[in-house]
């Protein structure tokens, strides 16, 4: 391979690196509010809005002296038990880089916290699911009498419904930089 092969494949390497980066993105868990059980935040409601990807990063914000952060099971979540979690977080100011599909569960491991409410789920959902057509349904002509349920409607969300992603602008920016730099590389080699 040439010199100008292996810049190129340097270059190429490089773009790719930056286009894999510039998906992330940083959530807060509870917003504003943090991770805390003053206000009542609904955390279930939280993570609803959001839309998770593998590579961002949750961040949870606490008063370390009265919380704490467990990664937990699907069953310890569901049941509010902390004794044996996944990992645990106690500084106040931790992240989590979400590095897998699936849903993530986190819960206060503080007597009682979970129990009113302090834990939040982080589904993140699979490739398939992220590229898969809105389900809709479709209206049954006669109505089936051994059928136990009618059907159901399942709404999309509107675009409105969400604002645009940070992520996404992150990652047309660096697109942008990125083909700049092919075509000065390009048009300087060529």
């Amino acid at each position: 391979m040439g010199m100008v092969g292996r810049r190129f494949s340097l270059l190429l390497l490089v773009v790719v690196a930056t286009l894999q980066l510039s998906f992330a993105a940083v959530y807060k868990v509870g917003d504003s509010a943090g991770w805390t059980t003053i206000g009542n935040v609904d955390y279930k409601k939280w993570a609803s809005s959001k839309t998770f990807h593998v590579g961002d990063i949750i961040l949870f914000q606490y008063n370390a002296q009265f919380h704490n952060v467990m990664h937990v099971t699907h069953a310890a979540y569901q049941a509010c038990n902390a004794t044996n979690p996944l990992q645990t977080f106690t500084t106040g100011n931790d992240s989590y880089t979400v590095s897998t599909h699936g849903h993530h569960y986190f819960l206060c491991g503080v007597p009682g916290h979970c129990l009113a409410g302090q834990k939040v789920d982080i589904n993140v959902p699979g490739e398939s699911a992220l590229l898969a057509p809105t389900p809709q349904a479709t209206p049954s002509p006669v109505a089936s009498a051994s059928s136990s349920t009618p059907p159901t409607a399942i709404p999309s969300p509107s675009p409105s419904d969400s604002p645009p992603s940070n992520a996404l602008m992150g990652l047309l920016c660096k697109l942008g930089f990125a083909m700049s730099v092919f075509v000065v590389f390009v048009s300087t080699y060529a």
